[in-house]
């Protein structure tokens, strides 16, 4: 029988707002890219549709904003950072 294995996707382990916040405060201390990678992550946790609604775009546009190589403006990282439930601060 062989061994039957399948990729690790975090999003499915982000089950509450708590989780989100955690999980982003982290990915902030990181580079740009891994910040919007983890945004992206967030976002299909709580459900791509839901999130680019609240935050004002469409799920297309989220999408591509927050891919692999995505160039998101500030003001959708901002927007969608809010849609999470989570805000932006400098400390």
């Amino acid at each position: 029988m062989a061994l039957r294995t399948r990729l690790f996707d975090i999003a499915e382990h982000l089950e509450t707002d708590e989780d989100i916040k955690f999980f982003l405060q982290d990915a902030a201390e990181g580079t740009p890219e891994e910040f919007i990678h983890a945004l992206n992550t967030a976002a299909r946790a709580k459900g791509m549709t839901e999130i680019a609604k609240k935050a004002g775009v469409t799920r297309a546009s989220l999408y591509k904003s927050l891919s692999d190589g995505g160039s998101p403006r500030f003001d959708t990282i901002s927007r969608v950072t809010k849609a999470l439930g989570c805000k932006l601060a400098v400390m």
